[in-house]
Parts: C-alpha cells; structure tokens; sequence
C-alpha cells in the first residue's frame, strides 16, 4: 500500500491483515462500472488466473464495482477490509477504473504481466484503505508518430501504459513535415504519396549518418476509430493534432497546390527527409482553407466530442490541436498572393496573418461544438478568441494565456520535453537538450507562481511531450519515457508540495517497487545506473545544451 504510484492523497493500513483473492473470488459491478469490470477479467484476471466470476452485492470474497456521487468525478475510495473483501468507489466510472489501477499495483509485480506465472499462487491485497483524487484535469502524454511512425499495437500499448499511471489524455501528433498519418478519403494522396519518406537522418540534423531506405506508415480510419474506442475504455481522451500552416511539407508534396506555388516549385517537393524548422508552409488561400475542411471534417467524425463523456469524463474529447507553431513568414513575405491577402484583410502583416488562419479554424471548429488547442505561437498577432494553449516554449505563452482567461496545459520544453536527455554522460544515446534527470521531472511545476487563484484555475493540467526524431522505433520510445513519465505523472496526479520540498528519496523508494511493474510490463526504460550497452549510440551526434535550462 506504501508503493503506489502516483502517490495517493491519503492511504491507512494494517500491516499485519491481507484480503486473499483466489479463484472463488467473485466480482459484482454496479450499473456503469461495465468497463472496469472488464478490464478486471481481462487484464488482472488474466494476469494472476483469477476468473471473477459474477458474484452477489453482499458476498463477503469479492471485489465489489460502485459509484458514489459524494466523490469529486475521478475520485475513488479503495477498502479493503478482511472478511469484507474488496470494495473500490468512484465518483464516476473513471474514478472506479483509477482504483482498479490502484489495486493492480497492490497485488505485485504479477498483476502486470499477460498470463499467469503461478496459476495456483496466492493472492493478497493489503488491509486497509485508500482515498484518492487528482490534482490536474488535463494529465497528457503527447505522442509524436509522425517523425518515426509507431504501429497501431504499438499506440495501444501506450494507452494501457498511459492508464496504468493514471494519465487520461493521448496528445496525438499525426502530421508533419516528415509524414502524413491519418487517411482521408476524400484526399488519398495523403497517405500514398505523404505518409512515406525515402530516406531518414539517423541522429540529430547536424548527423552525417542516414538511413537509405522508405520509412513511413499510416493508420486506416478503422485503426483510428479503433484507437479511440480502446482509449475511451480506459478513459484516456485521445486529442488529434493536424498541424497547420507550418509543419506541412508532407501534405504540400501530396497537394502541391496548398503551397506557396508563387514562390517555389512545390511540385518538385517531397516528403521531408530532415530535422528542424522547415520553411515550405501552407498558403494562405481559400483553396487551403477549403482542403483543411475537408480533413477536418472526416477528423471531427473519427474522433467524436462524446468520445468519452458519457462515461463521466470531463469532455477533453471536444479539443482538436492544430499545431500553429514553428510556422517561418519567408514564404509568405515573398509570396505576392500572401501579401495581397494581408491588405485585403487590412492586417499588419503576416503575424496576424497567421492569427487569421488559426481564427478561421478556431470559428470552424467552434461551430461544431469543438474546442482548438495550438502551440503558444497562437499568441502571436493576436489569439484566437476560445482558443487553447500548449505552453512549450517555457512558461511565458502559458502566462499570457491565462492571464488572457484561456485555458493552458503546460508542456515546457525545458522541463518535460522527454525527448531531451537524462544525463550529461558519453553514454547517453543521441543526447538531445537539457538534462532532465528523473528527479528533475519530479520536481517540475506546472502551476506558475506568477499566476493569481483566478488565473490558475485556467490551468488544466500538464503533459510530458515525446518527440521522436531520434527515436527510431518502440525501444527507444520506452527509452526516452521511461522511468521520466512515471514521475511526470505523480506531478499530474498527487497533492505535491513546493518542488524544493517533494520528498523525492520516498519516491526512489517506491520506484523500486515499480521497476519490477515495469519489468512485467517489458518496457525497456533507462536503468537507474545508466543505461544498458545495448541502449547506447554511439557516434551518432545530438545536440546536447550545457547548464540548467532557462525558466
């Protein structure tokens, strides 16, 4: 019961009781708590030989499903008593599903694996109890599949990853300069044409090592629909982002007309093979605005509003992310069709250009009931009135944000970009940015102290970003996220104090404990001491940035 992770608010035991579970162990589940029970059966069941079968309401060997409307919404209560068997409370099924995570952790390293090591072993749950609730609304994982395109099982497997810590939003990141990976039907070519690259840079963009062959990928509408019916299950709101007007090279190889064709060739453009800022962005066009319609049209219908609400979740479903950042003004600048956009509108030029692209898809989303979220460069020229922010470049854009009355979710790249490295050591693979170390993360704040009570309240929450240019496959995902994220989402998660007074050696203490979870779990995390030779890359160059990160 002293081990869990993420910390809970409150937890009382007796050391000395333990409420057995064997195969006689029934399972009752109030009306609503389907989800759970299934998960029960097909997850912990499955990994410790438990079969739950249905039970009554009163049997005293069981595990018992209720909501309790005396709870905040995620909340949960957890009991369990001897002779009284074990009872988890929620204040909406997503609370019940959060204490289900509690007690899977309570049972072992065991309970995370997929078929039972000892069938005929037994099982005990620690006497006592545990109350419990989060602190932020919005606890994200940004998961970047357009650089190196993750498979479907794989992003399954990060859902159930994602609920295992608690964490109940996937930031899906599914277009960029280096790949298009979500099929549209009405435009084909962006999957046939943008979702593959010919080449890769192995390493950061100053690495002289490519990999000369294809890479790419993309998820059918069913692998989409597929994926957020899994996460909503697991009460993770899945949140896609299709960026706009930079990061766009992929579509702009697809359609060539979406570009700038004015001022470069786009049609002898292809899907980018390199890092960075690229600078061939969309054009300001009714033809562009029209397309982006279209996708985002089959977008609203794959990833429904009520994905998750009506499973008493807090509608972070409506949120659709368009990007909006690192988006260079070269082309437009140049661009006599840009230019003549920018007087016609009487705007002061292509800032506010930019915010008049994002104000059109701000209006168009808001007309159907949904929210846009972009990266802080919204701000500039003016923000999008309802808009959202993801503060990345520090904490400054989040400020204004808030201090504006608009919502943030605060993903500082100095403090938890999980792309950058967690030591300043040779062996470090690719070593990308700061060190952030896992006591770093732990330490990590996303409620700045410039905000006052009212503006601290449009903070939602925080998200650990996961960027994977130099991450080449699932090996070097669990790499870079892990033991960082578990931290992360203790951050998002539990009552922490002031960062200079989180009791982190406790947390190392339950690490410990967690390892073993995540050994069961096969995910090939960074050792404590350092990581293993085989995880190392030798040679390959990154681009490592000495001293503390700036604030």
């Amino acid at each position: 019961m002293t081990d869990v992770i993420p910390a809970p608010r409150a937890a009382a035991g007796s050391p000395d009781r333990a409420v057995p579970l064997d195969r006689g162990t029934t399972l009752w589940a109030a009306e609503d708590t389907g989800g759970t029970e299934r998960w029960l059966r097909g997850t912990l069941g499955a990994a410790l030989g438990l079969p739950f079968p249905p039970g009554a309401e009163d049997d005293p060997d069981s595990v018992r499903l209720r909501l309790d409307d005396s709870l905040e919404p995620e909340a949960y209560r957890l009991a369990a008593v001897a002779g009284r068997g074990v009872e988890i409370r929620g204040g909406s099924p997503a609370g019940v599903f959060w204490g289900a995570q509690t007690l899977r952790q309570m049972l072992g390293p065991d309970a995370f694996r997929r078929a039972p090591l000892r069938p005929d072993a037994a099982h005990a749950v620690p006497a006592g109890v545990i109350e419990d609730a989060p602190r932020f609304r919005w606890r994200g994982l940004m998961l970047d599949v357009a650089r190196h395109f993750m498979p479907k099982d794989g992003v399954l497997r990060y859902l159930d990853l994602m609920a295992a810590h608690k964490l109940n939003v996937l930031h899906f990141h599914l277009t960029d300069d280096q790949g298009w990976r979500i099929e549209i039907k009405r435009y084909p070519r962006l999957t046939e044409v943008g979702s593959w690259r010919a080449r890769t840079r192995f390493g950061h963009r100053a690495s002289p090592l490519w990999e000369d062959k294809p890479h790419g990928g993309h998820y059918t509408q069913d692998d989409i629909r597929e994926i957020v019916a899994y996460a909503a299950e697991r009460h993770i709101a899945v949140v896609p982002e299709i960026d706009v007007p930079g990061h766009s090279q992929a579509a702009i190889a697809a359609y060539p007309e979406l570009g700038n064709t004015d001022v470069v060739d786009t049609a002898a453009l292809t899907v980018w093979d390199d890092w960075g800022v690229n600078p061939n962005v969309l054009a300001p066009t009714d033809t562009t605005l029209r397309f982006y319609e279209g996708v985002f049209e089959e977008l609203l219908e794959l990833f429904p509003a009520d994905a998750v609400t009506s499973t008493g979740f807090t509608g972070f479903s409506r949120f659709v992310h368009i990007g909006g950042d690192e988006c260079p003004k070269e082309q437009w600048r140049a661009s006599p069709t840009a230019q003549a956009r920018i007087a016609e509108l009487g705007l002061a030029g292509e800032d506010e250009l930019q915010a008049w692209f994002v104000g059109h898809f701000d209006a168009w989303l808001t007309a159907r009931g949904r929210r846009l979220i972009g990266w802080d460069e919204i701000l500039e020229g003016g923000l999008a009135a309802g808009a959202a922010v993801s503060s990345w470049r520090g904490y400054a854009g989040g400020i204004a944000a808030a201090r504006a009355g608009h919502d943030v979710v605060m993903c500082p790249e100095q403090e938890v970009y999980l792309d950058h490295r967690q030591a300043p050591g040779e062996d470090e693979p690719v070593p990308i940015g700061f060190v952030r170390t896992l006591e770093d993360v732990y330490r990590f704040e996303p409620v700045p102290p410039e905000l006052d009570a009212a503006q601290a309240r449009h903070v939602l929450g925080a998200q650990a970003n996961v960027w994977t240019e130099v991450m080449e496959d699932q090996a070097r995902v669990d790499y870079q996220a892990f033991p960082r994220l578990a931290a992360f989402a203790e951050v998002a998660w539990s009552a922490l104090p002031a960062p200079g007074e989180r009791g982190f050696a406790d947390f190392e203490r339950r690490m410990t404990a967690h390892y073993g979870r995540l050994d069961a779990l096969g995910i090939r995390y960074r050792p404590p001491t350092g990581p293993h030779p085989w995880q190392r890359r030798p040679g390959i160059l990154g681009r490592p940035l000495d001293g503390p990160p700036p604030r």
